[in-house]
């Protein structure tokens, strides 16, 4: 297995570099990759600030790349809630951070009102009092 950059998982996705795409693309197509959650983040951002994917376009990226037999991401199942409270409007950041939160911490608390108003019904997310 083989841990990947943010920049491996990118060129796999979106192929802008020929040659660094087909490297990328064979060595998944190869081999078990691990994906970070940090990875996860960061090529979120990128996708959305660097190739201007839609937030729906980057969740379907990510969720078909993560689909592959060969890929295993860190906390697969935090990713996975991070994903559906990104898809019902949440920035991809915060919902990880989010879905992240332990079961035993009583609350995600942020000043961040923006995050407040675009959380899923998620009754954990409070404003600091």
């Amino acid at each position: 297995m083989f841990a990947i950059d943010t920049n491996v998982l990118i060129r796999y996705l979106v192929n802008d570099d020929a040659a660094q795409g087909a490297r990328a693309r064979a060595l998944v197509d190869r081999e078990n990759v691990w994906v970070s959650k940090t990875v996860v983040l960061e090529s979120a951002w990128v996708l959305e600030a660097v190739y201007h994917f839609s937030r729906k376009d980057v969740i379907a990226a990510l969720e078909a790349f993560f689909g592959l037999a060969t890929v295993q991401v860190e906390d697969e199942a935090v990713v996975a809630r991070a994903l559906v409270c990104a898809r019902a409007g949440m920035d991809v950041a915060d919902a990880l951070h989010v879905a992240g939160t332990p079961a035993e911490a009583e609350a995600f608390l942020t000043f961040d009102r923006a995050l407040m108003r675009s959380r899923p019904k998620n009754p954990r997310v409070q404003l600091v009092p």
